[in-house]
């Protein structure tokens, strides 16, 4: 038997497909949905939570629950987002000291000068994915993340997890919406860290693709 907040959350999700709520339109305020299904607004929040899990709604600090636009399913392949139309990027730069887990991953004493460049992309209002990027200030071109020459390697490492309470903040998602995490580690030919990068993609919006080319190598008859 149904639950109240999956009954709640299914009337909703039928208000929504079927246009009678619409895209960029804001719910009845908490407490007046409450009243509407008389329900407890723990449990109407509840509901709430479920829709905001399928990327459906969206809730907006001070001023309320908003219907979702369609969002865009995006594909990360090769560092990169695609198709990127619709999407527009706010960069914040920021300059620090190499502390915790960036000395590993960066392969820095602690201290370092470190440059961090935060990326989070936007379509239309609501945003799509964040990025954290480090790159040591005493690289040339320090300013230009993404589009250096000379990289010899670059490792990936994808997990699927919940965001953190600053991620899901941020991407305005639920603490419950899984999101997929890359972390990508770009080396010189001396095998020097040039970038490391954190990605993070709401899972109801990105998927990842990884190619491999496989090379049939020749070998010679010994007479």
């Amino acid at each position: 038997m149904p639950t109240l907040r999956h009954t709640i959350a299914d009337d909703l999700r039928t208000q929504i497909t079927t246009g009678r709520l619409k895209a960029g339109e804001r719910l009845p305020s908490e407490p007046q949905l409450a009243a509407d299904y008389k329900v407890s607004t723990p449990t109407l929040r509840n509901a709430l939570a479920l829709l905001q899990a399928e990327g459906l709604i969206e809730k907006i600090h001070g001023k309320g629950n908003f219907v979702r636009h369609p969002l865009r399913r995006l594909t990360y392949t090769g560092g990169h987002l695609t198709p990127d139309t619709d999407l527009h990027v706010t960069i914040r730069t920021t300059n620090l000291r190499a502390r915790g887990d960036l000395i590993p991953l960066l392969k820095v004493l602690s201290g370092t000068p470190l440059t961090e460049f935060l990326y989070l992309t936007h379509q239309r209002e609501s945003p799509h994915s964040l990025a954290h990027i480090y790159v040591p200030q005493d690289l040339e071109h320090a300013e230009l993340p993404w589009c250096r020459p000379g990289w010899a390697e670059t490792r990936e490492t994808v997990t699927a997890r919940l965001p953190t309470p600053e991620e899901a903040s941020a991407l305005r998602i639920s603490t419950t919406l899984a999101v997929l995490a890359i972390t990508r580690v770009s080396s010189d030919i001396t095998g020097r860290v040039v970038e490391a990068a954190r990605l993070v993609l709401p899972g109801d919006r990105a998927n990842a693709l990884f190619i491999t080319h496989h090379t049939t190598e020749e070998r010679g008859t010994e007479g």
